[in-house]
């Protein structure tokens, strides 16, 4: 087994990867930027290390930096969490190159997905079904035009490069094209480096379904079960839940089988999800994108299959096996996942503060991962995730039953957080039904 482990990451899901790795005695080493030197991770971990100052480009996007450290500190290996390093393939390679175990997808599969056409193009090719869309970047605003008239308007457009919902916006007609393409590259470059954009027919009333797949050491690929992920607001996720509530058995054997096939397309080894949009009107799916590093939102599979996702991305490096029977894999229950952010609950604005109360809430079903305490400084140059509020119940009723109560004794001080608007959510007839897409949020704040 890997002896030490470097967590080339922050807050929440540093604590995550360091708390399974001390269980299985595994010695932790987390790096920190000047702004983060009082957060939890830095105390919990064996050793720490300041890899540079506030601004992420200059500490935890340092990939010389973090591999100085990892260098410094004699660590076996590095697991990269979410964001910062987690899917640039380069990086991987570089871990790999200095002798140490990479902690993730190999490096190949990485670069493949880590472009959307090429990611869309190789599915397509392994029989994944995809959206009507371009196969090759579009570069210039009246090639957009051009191609957006061949799909068929609405349609998306998204910055081929990168994850999540930057850069993001639809258009219904030529006008909103042209202006939203501009935008979308602008975004693209300063984000990702890249301005290569990608159109796809626009889904309008769409359900967001991603499952959680690991790659074992034998080529075997495992789909763990989905997660509805449609509670969003500005295409980033606020809340998610499994199993999802609008997925019938034989539609689920389809999106589970296709997930498989897209992880077998790329060698896929260790954690990853494949995620897809369901058109609430067709009953069809079609491929969005793949993640190639463990997720927000994995802690809810965790409770319902009662597998360890970090222990099991260490054991792959590791070359063993994983620690349970892959044939024998079951789910139990149902859980909801609820994003705590240090953002107004109203206009979703981050709301950076000294926190000076933090009480978190307990009982059954009930799991927190939180990347900070009081006495923390939430400092507006991160993503302003403070916590993840994780409840599991043998219904779903149950489980929303306990997520009510846990929101409640959940409080927190100081920053402004998003806790109202998730009491709202949970008392929503929309979401309580199970019947919501993702233009729930939109409906919610009008």
């Amino acid at each position: 087994m890997i002896e030490s482990v470097l967590v080339a990451n922050r807050g929440e899901i540093a604590r995550r990867v360091i708390r399974t790795a001390r269980r299985l005695g595994i010695r932790t080493i987390a790096v920190h930027s000047e702004a983060d030197a009082g957060l939890p991770h830095v105390r919990e971990a064996d050793e720490a290390v300041l890899v540079g100052p506030a601004p992420a480009a200059k500490s935890y996007l340092d990939a010389r930096a973090v591999l100085g450290a990892a260098r410094a500190t004699g660590a076996a290996a590095i697991h990269p969490g979410y964001g910062f390093l987690s899917e640039n393939a380069g990086f991987a390679a570089a871990v790999i190159d200095a002798g140490l175990a990479w902690i993730g997808p190999p490096p190949a599969a990485i670069e493949q997905m880590g472009d959307k056409i090429n990611a869309r193009n190789l599915m397509a090719q392994a029989g994944v079904p995809v959206a009507a869309g371009t196969t090759e970047p579009v570069t210039s605003a009246d090639a957009a035009a051009a191609a957006a008239r061949r799909i068929g308007y609405p349609v998306m457009i998204k910055a081929a490069a990168g994850g999540g919902g930057i850069g993001m916006s639809v258009a219904a007609n030529e006008t909103e094209l042209r202006a939203g393409f501009e935008s979308a590259r602008t975004r693209a470059e300063r984000f990702f480096g890249s301005t290569a954009i990608l159109l796809e027919r626009y889904i309008a009333q769409a359900r967001h379904i991603e499952v959680q797949i690991l790659g074992l050491n034998d080529s075997m690929v495992l789909a763990l079960g989905e997660r509805d992920c449609s509670v969003q607001r500005r295409h980033q996720k606020v809340a998610e839940e499994t199993p999802s509530p609008g997925v019938t058995p034989e539609l689920r054997d389809r999106i589970l089988a296709a997930a498989t096939r897209a992880g077998e397309a790329v060698g896929y080894r260790g954690v990853g999800t494949v995620e897809f949009l369901l058109d609430t009107a067709t009953r069809e799916f079609v491929f969005l994108e793949m993640n190639t590093r463990i997720q927000v939102e994995h802690p809810i599979t965790e409770m319902v299959t009662g597998i360890d996702l970090v222990e099991q991305q260490i054991r792959i490096a590791a070359g063993r096996d994983v620690s349970f029977d892959p044939s024998a894999v079951r789910s139990h229950g149902h859980a909801v996942e609820l994003r705590v952010y240090a953002e107004d609950p109203h206009r979703f604005l981050p709301g950076p503060g000294l926190i000076t109360e933090w009480a978190e809430p307990a009982g059954p079903g009930v799991r927190v991962d939180a990347g900070y305490e009081a006495g923390n400084e939430v400092t507006p140059f991160y993503d302003p995730l403070l916590a993840k509020l994780c409840v599991h119940g043998a219904s779903r009723g149950e489980a929303l039953q306990r997520a009510r109560a846990a929101v409640e004794g959940f409080r927190v001080r100081g920053p402004k957080t998003n806790l109202a608007f998730h009491a709202e959510l949970l008392d929503s007839e929309e979401f309580a039904s199970g019947c919501y897409d993702t233009s729930l949020v939109a409906r919610l704040r009008p």
